[in-house]
């Protein structure tokens, strides 16, 4: 308790060592209705969760994946890539087939002429960046349970929104939910709306540390105190920057005494070799 205010952690990280959190959730109805001999073509970056889980999720079930990569010079010298990536050596060691495609043609996403050509000699079903879909939403409403229904708040980290959108669905009228942003824009309320109608929540939007794996001293300092006093692991991405907004709010105190609130892990923690490696370069700190 702090201030008054009693917070619980979902732990969503437990789920699966290997597809946890959001992830497992978002996969689950995308991945149990392929057909035989069909593929999953998705995309994501170099240190990308969802591109992991789908690699691992796809070698559990014994299907074909394919992964879109953005960064061409990834794939220039792939054996010194892989040995350097924790997370492309994992996708590739689960079978997952890596395309490294410059930044400008990564933002076309499936209109690549490589990928249109893909679509055409395989049997394949695209499952966006992130993973989040209607099939995503509905995984992700399951987060939720009637053991969740005493908490007066809600909050959860946004990447694509479709995790939240999920909670929003599953919450009950009278629960408030709170979103913590990962990244700069304001296009956020839009992509909630694409999903769910609910108006039960709201966002905060400075707790970003300048936009998507942007951080600052401040922020690995806080993941690295929570998990000795706490001995929970945050990643720098998204459940840090929640959570320390979230400890930010209470000091200041925003909450009424007695409050009860639920915060949800959503994983994440598999990124955190690759991104203490890039912070080594600049600092002498690291994720611990």
């Amino acid at each position: 308790m702090i201030n008054g205010v009693e917070i619980y952690i979902k732990r969503e990280d437990k789920i699966h060592p290997d597809v946890s959190g959001n992830k497992f959730r978002k996969l689950k109805y995308n991945l149990l209705g392929i057909s035989d001999n069909q593929s999953v073509l998705t995309f994501g970056g170099a240190y990308s969760n969802h591109i992991v889980a789908t690699a691992k999720a796809c070698q559990m079930l014994n299907i074909k994946a394919i992964g879109v990569i953005r960064g061409d010079e990834l794939g220039k010298d792939l054996a010194q890539t892989l040995a350097q990536n924790h997370s492309l050596k994992t996708a590739s060691d689960a079978g997952m087939q890596l395309h490294f495609v410059s930044r400008q043609d990564y933002r076309l996403k499936e209109e690549m002429p490589f990928v249109r050509d893909l679509i055409k000699k395989n049997k394949l079903q695209l499952i966006p960046e992130g993973g989040t879909n209607p099939k995503a939403i509905l995984g992700c409403r399951e987060i939720l349970t009637g053991k969740d229904r005493d908490f007066d708040y809600i909050t959860c980290a946004l990447g694509t929104a479709g995790t939240f959108s999920g909670l929003l669905e599953a919450a009950w009228p009278f629960q408030h939910l709170i979103g913590f942003p990962a990244l700069k824009g304001d296009f956020f309320k839009n992509e909630i709306n694409k999903y769910t109608q609910r108006t039960n929540f709201t966002l905060q939007t400075q707790y970003h540390f300048g936009g998507y794996a942007k951080y600052t001293m401040a922020l690995i300092d806080f993941i690295n105190w929570f998990k000795k006093t706490y001995e929970v692991q945050l990643d720098p991405i998204y459940t840090g920057k929640m959570m320390y907004g979230l400890f930010e709010m209470i000091k200041t105190n925003q909450f009424p005494k007695n409050t009860r609130i639920l915060a949800v892990h959503t994983g994440g923690l598999q990124g955190i070799d690759g991104f203490n490696a890039k912070l080594r370069l600049k600092s002498k700190h690291e994720l611990i």
